[in-house]
């Protein structure tokens, strides 16, 4: 049954979903209007001339004219769900790292703990197409960082996104989704597990009309949320032309502090992290250093052994691996072992979680 918006959405809430949805209003427009006239109803209220004067006729005509009951009709039905909210600038749950930004956006949709966007939090983030070990990397570092009390924003990306989610979801502190989609769009489809996790135990946040599809314009904007809503931004893996270079850049920009992990010298994904060390990024070897350098307390101790492998010939070879990317010939050599002994020695440590096979026959070590 077609439910009217009036019937469930109030007023104030009405005049704020109408300006979000009208045609052509950037957020700067709109908080133009917002200045001028002291509310969204009272702007709707302006006439074509007066608004004329503060934005293009173009946007004041869009303004009077858009036509939005279908819009608010899915915007009410979203939220009879309790776990669904809309948050607008006026709010007191507007979360006010985002009132610190300069472009903060008007409103938020919200699916899950709206709670968590007010606390405190670290931004992970780095490439889609991460290593094992980064991926380990984002993973142990989201959990520890989570334990130690900070919410941990991602965007639900593949790779290193994905998996920072994983971690904090493991740690007290839980995390958050930041989509380039609307909040009742699941992007990527193979995260769509995760997302479910999230809106449950976590959040999903976006600040794009319901239903909206994804497009790739959406997703670099949405980073300066990813960044906003934290105390800083830790990058994980990302080459030279990551997109998570964005985020890093706008979290500066913002007065964030910028973390980065180092990698190999000889890892494509490692250059984007080299890049914003040279350009004053605080190089991190673990979250304590993360939590020293943002004056938190540091992480409570870990319950898990420090295991290198078990029997000594296991040992050896990881002490011959390293943690650079190698081949078995030249670990073979490494090792003073044949070619089948040191192969059935790697077998044995990749299925108890210890090496990982990379494209080319290459082989690393995991962080443990």
């Amino acid at each position: 049954m077609f439910l009217h918006p009036a019937m469930a959405l109030d007023a104030d809430l009405t005049a704020w979903l109408k300006l979000s949805l009208a045609p052509g209003l950037t957020g700067a427009g709109l908080r133009r209007l917002l200045g001028e006239y002291g509310g969204p109803a009272r702007v709707l209220e302006a006439s074509r001339a007066a608004l004329a004067r503060h934005v293009t006729d173009a946007v004041a005509a869009s303004i009077k004219e858009t036509g939005a009951d279908a819009a608010l009709a899915t915007v009410a039905a979203w939220l009879e769900d309790p776990s669904n909210h809309v948050v607008t600038l006026a709010d007191g749950d507007y979360p006010p790292a985002l009132l610190q930004t300069v472009d903060p956006p008007l409103l938020l949709y919200v699916k899950g703990r709206l709670e968590l966007l007010a606390r405190p939090a670290i931004a992970v983030v780095g490439s889609r197409n991460a290593t094992p070990q980064g991926a380990a990397n984002a993973e142990a570092f989201a959990r520890t960082l989570s334990e130690a009390g900070l919410t941990i924003m991602s965007g639900l990306a593949l790779g290193i996104d994905a998996a920072a989610h994983r971690g904090g979801l493991a740690g007290t502190a839980s995390s958050v989704a930041v989509l380039g989609t609307g909040a009742d769009i699941v992007y990527p489809a193979r995260n769509r597990a995760l997302a479910h996790e999230l809106a449950a135990r976590g959040a999903l946040v976006s600040e794009y009309p319901l239903g909206t599809r994804p497009l790739a314009p959406n997703f670099p904007r949405r980073n300066r949320l990813i960044s906003g809503l934290a105390l800083g931004c830790l990058v994980v893996e990302a080459a030279a032309d990551s997109g998570s270079l964005i985020t890093a850049r706008l979290a500066a920009e913002q007065g964030r502090e910028v973390f980065a992990i180092p990698g190999s010298i000889h890892s494509p994904l490692a250059r984007g992290c080299h890049a914003l060390i040279k350009q004053g990024a605080k190089l991190v070897e673990t979250a304590a250093d993360i939590l020293e350098e943002l004056r938190l307390p540091p992480p409570p101790p870990s319950t898990v052994a420090d295991d290198t492998g078990g029997e000594s010939p296991l040992r050896d070879v990881l002490a011959a691996l390293g943690y650079d990317p190698c081949d078995l010939d030249t670990l073979a050599t490494r090792c003073g072992k044949s070619i089948a002994e040191t192969a059935a020695l790697l077998t044995q440590l990749e299925l108890d979680g210890y090496v990982t096979l990379l494209p080319g026959g290459l082989y690393q070590r995991l962080a443990r």
